[in-house]
């Protein structure tokens, strides 16, 4: 079921729920970055850590994992929404936006901020008081991209792999 269609350039994109036919091309974009190459997370042998993570976001109604579609329903964009109630903020519900991948030959032709425009509707639709996402340091670009679009750097991240 289409929940957004985008109209750019004369091209015709759909975004939607992801179902699990189209894992695979979501492991090509995440694994598709510059930062992550030598994890080489598109390797046969993470299948099932795949499979296993989609059907957890899946089920999971607090996650919306969505695709973009071309014309050609080839899968070219992706994002993973998660909203979280919490106490802060006097118990303000977070739409956290993570996973934001868009076929690099489409890049800067308006996808990526349709997907954040609609992403922001849909943290109004479920009634939260603020969207948030991190970024790695080392994409300045994307940085430049979230800030035009209104977001601001107001916080510092850490994170401890296990």
């Amino acid at each position: 079921m289409t929940l957004e269609t985008f109209i750019l350039s004369e091209n015709k994109y759909c975004l939607r729920r992801a179902v699990e036919e189209d894992l695979d091309a979501l492991v090509e974009l995440l694994s598709n970055d510059p930062i992550r190459q030598a994890e080489n997370p598109a390797a046969s042998e993470h299948r099932a850590q795949y499979l296993n993570a989609f059907r957890a976001i899946d089920a999971d109604p607090a996650q919306l994992l969505v695709v973009v579609l071309n014309e050609a329903d080839v899968v070219v964009a992706t994002m993973q929404l998660t909203v979280i109630p919490g106490l802060a903020r006097f118990g303000a519900t977070r739409l956290t936006v993570e996973a934001v991948r868009v076929d690099e030959r489409l890049r800067g032709n308006g996808l990526g901020s349709e997907m954040m425009k609609w992403a922001v509707a849909e943290g109004h639709r479920r009634n939260v008081a603020l969207v948030q996402l991190t970024s790695d340091k080392a994409r300045e670009d994307a940085h430049r991209f979230y800030e035009r679009l209104g977001f601001t750097a107001s916080h510092v991240g850490f994170k401890l792999a296990l």
